[in-house]
């Protein structure tokens, strides 16, 4: 797979080609760019598909410093810039979801059309905030198998319901070393909080994807960043799914990606 030397990182990216208008995926927290294979394989025969391994994850070789949404956003467009794409639609997952809004409040001018998934703008309470310190600090000091497993619950499921998914992430979240899931838990504990007032000024047309059983993020969240969008075009919510919603029910999200490029990429 290609990658780009920006900012200082080696950026591990995919990137379908062809002539259709832009579509950038911004993974999730443990996840990387093919998390979005399902939504490739959709939507790539209409839709240049681009996506990337953020800092810490994936195959991407970054520079073992401490770093930001901010460099997120910055990696992104400047990956963007190296492939000479002016303006593009953007798919955030998670984690991805507060670079993508981000990147919409920084760089209004680069963006087509947002859709939000299983995501918010709020910042973690403090009680999420222990979690994730405590989580770190255990991947550290003994390594990923006294934490993986209840991620992989909270993020694809159980084993009777996601067991092939489980198969194939498991892995490559155990490789994870612990002083990238050191800075990575930093990243996400760290960020700042973008307010409704922010919110507002995003002013492309939204979508927002939200599991009814995400217990990572509620869907309330979800409702309320979608609330908060002064073009948001629609909320859909899918049932009975866990928090990597694309990659657990990639049918309903396809089919709602579809409908909203169809108009809006």
């Amino acid at each position: 797979m290609p990658v780009a030397s920006v900012n200082g990182q080696e950026v591990h990216y995919s990137d379908s080609g062809g002539d259709g208008p832009a579509i950038v995926f911004l993974h999730g927290f443990l996840f990387d760019e093919s998390m979005f294979a399902p939504q490739f394989e959709a939507l790539s025969p209409q839709y240049r598909c681009i996506a990337f391994d953020a800092r810490g994850f994936g195959q991407t070789k970054w520079d073992g410093e401490k770093f930001t949404l901010y460099d997120t956003v910055a990696d992104c467009i400047a990956l963007l810039d190296e492939l000479g794409v002016e303006k593009a639609s953007f798919v955030g997952m998670s984690q991805g979801g507060y670079a993508t809004l981000r990147l919409a409040i920084k760089h209004p001018e680069r963006v087509n059309s947002l859709v939000f998934l299983s995501t918010y703008n709020g910042v973690d309470t403090d009680d999420v905030k222990s979690i994730y310190l405590s989580m770190r600090d255990t991947w550290r000091e003994h390594g990923p198998a006294p934490v993986v497993g209840s991620l992989l619950d909270l993020f694809l499921g159980t084993v009777d319901v996601a067991g092939d998914l489980r198969a194939e992430w498991e892995p490559k979240w155990s490789a994870r070393t612990g002083d990238e899931i050191f800075h990575t838990i930093n990243n996400l504990i760290e960020r700042d909080a973008i307010d409704a007032e922010q919110v507002a000024t995003v002013t492309a047309p939204a979508m927002v994807i939200h599991s009814e059983g995400d217990q990572g993020i509620p869907i309330v969240l979800g409702e309320t960043l979608f609330n908060s969008l002064p073009n948001g075009k629609q909320m859909i919510r899918i049932p009975d799914a866990p928090h990597a919603v694309n990659l657990t029910h990639p049918e309903p999200v396809n089919d709602a990606l579809k409908r909203f490029f169809g108009e809006f990429a």
